[in-house]
């Protein structure tokens, strides 16, 4: 049986919370306080469904009732007709349906095939699931809890790491992942920073010589959005500007007369650059333009731009004082990943590990 640990689920005389509803004999009597709460289940945050809530009532604290059993791995069904509650306890599971166990703590085959989905060979990825299970264990011993802040806290220092949240997005993109598939590395982040954060002391030395080695990736050069209209030759590209000084809309012609067809859908929007990413001809007109101006033709190697200025940056240069807690978090996540591999090895050497892929069983306790 599972037992409820962390949330006590009550029933009083005359009254059921169920789903987030309120059943009592004498609704008019009841004095209900809606309290806000988090939850916890081994330590990491779950939240409650859209539109349910706890409810503090003559000295208890009620919860959802399906949220609770569901979170605890059991079914739930209220029958009004019979006024019952049916609770329905997961299978037990065999040996079989492990690939492995940590200190009698046993991994799952769907765990092992949903993580191989994510790329690599089985063995690895079973080694992953291994450290994932020994951190979980590990931080479970010692109390710690993570909720929807640490989780945040770890994705926005990867976010950070990349330069912008759009560079992170497009590398989600390459490997075909999203942020949901970015969880379990999160969660154990998260844990493996409050096992170790004790450990870990930056001064204003180490943060001052991060800045001065790595000065250049605090600036933001100078920036331009543009977009443009591209066509083979200077006639066609005469033609349409002259229909834009005589009001035609810009977007339209890109998607109506732009070879550049993958800008052209877009209207022809280019986005942000910095001075190196386009061919010199175009790279010098569009710097050279005010917000809101069109150029007239330029030629490049790809044909006749008509470009147009929608934004313009200014260079910034960050100080050491603007960039000074950025860095402390940087080498923090330095050191905690220095330290974690320490750390790991030894919760391997004390734990009593059994790969069931292989047989092999590593026992030092």
């Amino acid at each position: 049986m599972y037992k409820l640990k962390h949330v006590i689920v009550s029933f009083c005389a005359g009254a059921l919370f169920f789903s987030g509803v309120s059943y009592a004999a004498d609704p008019s009597k009841i004095e209900a306080v809606v309290k806000p709460l988090k939850f916890f289940f081994d330590g990491v945050e779950k939240k409650l469904p859209d539109k349910q809530t706890s409810i503090m009532y003559n000295g208890t604290t009620y919860v959802p009732l399906r949220f609770a059993a569901e979170a605890f791995g059991q079914g739930v069904r209220y029958d009004g007709a019979k006024s019952s509650v049916y609770f329905t306890s997961p299978k037990q599971r065999t040996g079989a349906d492990f690939v492995a166990t940590v200190n009698g703590i046993g991994i799952k085959q769907q765990q092992l095939f949903e993580a191989l989905i994510q790329g690599g060979n089985g063995n690895n990825v079973l080694d992953g699931l291994i450290t994932y299970e020994l951190v979980k264990q590990a931080a479970d011993s010692k109390g710690i809890t993570i909720s929807d802040e640490d989780i945040q806290r770890e994705l926005n220092i990867i976010i950070s790491s990349m330069g912008s949240r759009e560079n992170f997005e497009q590398a989600l993109e390459q490997y075909q992942m999203t942020e949901k598939d970015l969880y379990p590395n999160l969660l154990n982040q998260a844990r493996l920073r409050k096992l170790l954060i004790a450990q870990v002391k930056i001064t204003d030395s180490e943060i001052s010589s991060y800045y001065n080695q790595n000065k250049d990736s605090f600036n933001t050069p100078e920036q331009v959005k543009a977009s443009h209209i591209l066509v083979d030759t200077k006639a066609e590209a005469d033609a349409i500007y002259t229909q834009l000084k005589n009001g035609a809309d810009f977007a339209q012609l890109a998607q109506e007369k732009s070879i550049d067809t993958g800008s052209g859908v877009g209207g022809g929007d280019l986005g942000y650059f910095e001075r190196g990413m386009m061919v010199t001809e175009f790279e010098d007109a569009a710097f050279s333009l005010k917000v809101g101006e069109i150029s007239s033709p330029v030629q490049s190697q790809f044909g006749y731009h008509i470009i147009l200025v929608t934004d313009h940056k200014a260079a910034v240069t960050k100080t050491l004082e603007d960039v000074k807690d950025q860095i402390k978090e940087t080498l923090t996540s330095q050191k905690i990943y220095e330290l974690s591999q320490t750390f790991v090895s030894d919760l391997r050497a004390k734990a009593d590990i059994k790969n069931l892929l292989t047989t092999s069983t590593t026992n030092n306790k």
